[in-house]
């Protein structure tokens, strides 16, 4: 049975080109304490293409994966395996999604949508996995540091 999907959006004051740039290319706005990797969060990684590499970069150098695009379509959309388990862990045999939408919201701003569907497949952890999705520290928390992220960014000429 279906499970509603977790929503969020933040308006950002960029176009959606600069937005969607800044969300994958300068994931620095990643909230340090989420990360499921051994040692403490260094960065997020994202390949910039379909079946590129969704990760983390510990302090140490070590890596951990999170997923792998599905969609790469600048500015507009962006589609990712999330391949985390209940047990916060990458398994690449489990896969939920999340897109992130990109839409002009009047001049120089940019409506930012994310959608992490698919949740029923957590199975019998989905109520918990979905209220933490859904939770101020969930998804939320990581919008409003993408929000601070592009504000602070400087400006290309």
């Amino acid at each position: 049975m279906p499970i509603e999907s977790v929503r969020k959006h933040v308006i950002v004051e960029a176009t959606p080109e600069r937005a969607f740039r800044i969300f994958t290319e300068s994931t620095n706005w990643w909230p340090r304490e989420h990360h499921i990797g051994k040692a403490d969060l260094d960065a997020v990684k994202l390949e910039p293409r379909k079946g590129g590499r969704w990760y983390e970069r510990g302090v140490d150098g070590s890596e951990c994966d999170w997923g792998r695009v599905l969609v790469w379509d600048p500015p507009k959309r962006l589609v990712l395996a999330w391949q985390i388990n209940s047990q916060w862990q990458f398994d690449a045999n489990f896969i939920t999604e999340v897109e992130v939408r990109f839409t002009p919201a009047g001049i120089g701003k940019t409506r930012v949508d994310l959608e992490h569907r698919d949740l029923e497949r957590f199975g019998g952890d989905v109520a918990a996995l979905r209220q933490a999705l859904d939770s101020p520290d969930g998804w939320q928390l990581h919008l409003n540091h993408f929000v601070q992220a592009v504000a602070s960014a400087p400006v290309e000429a």
